[in-house]
């Protein structure tokens, strides 16, 4: 299982979930609400743009985990929970994480995955505010996830160019 907020899915995301689909014969995108932070999308929208992002990947399911993560990851019957890292900095927290995961479910493990060094730098919140000032976030995420962006931030069509515009 691949938890996250993925608020939006960003191509570190897609990175990520494309290299556990190698390793593991089904892998579980589990989209969660995080109460520390306030989402631009609904947990539906992060969901259907994560089930677009992942069609070509025949073992992955996109579900919306409510609740304990571990309780989760028990019910669905998950012998993994896999995390990114970007970096170093990435790695206390998610340390802490996972030494609590295994004292609430001894028997569910956790992989640490680094991201491709090209998205190292990436963050949904980021993403975002490129997006949310007008900035073309192509680069950084699936084309979905452009679009549903430029659509948040500037309904009236302005933001995120075309991919045939020539500016």
């Amino acid at each position: 299982m691949y938890p996250g907020s993925f608020d939006p899915p960003t191509l570190g995301h897609l990175d990520v979930i494309t290299r556990s689909a190698q390793l593991f014969d089904e892998v579980i995108v589990a989209v969660a609400i995080n109460s520390q932070k306030r989402p631009l999308f609904t947990l539906q929208e992060r969901t259907e743009m994560l089930e677009q992002c992942c069609q070509h990947l025949p073992n992955v399911r996109v579900l919306a985990l409510e609740g304990l993560l571990v309780a989760f990851a028990q019910q669905i019957g998950a012998c993994a929970i896999v995390r990114g890292l970007r970096a170093v900095s990435d790695f206390e927290y998610e340390f802490q994480m996972a030494t609590m995961n295994r004292q609430l479910a001894p028997e569910i493990d956790t992989c640490f995955l680094m991201t491709h060094q090209q998205y190292a730098f990436l963050s949904s919140s980021m993403v975002k505010e490129v997006a949310r000032l007008g900035g073309d976030v192509r680069a950084f995420v699936p084309e979905v996830v452009a679009q549903r962006l430029s659509q948040k931030f500037h309904p009236k069509g302005a933001g995120v160019p075309s991919p045939t515009d020539e500016s």
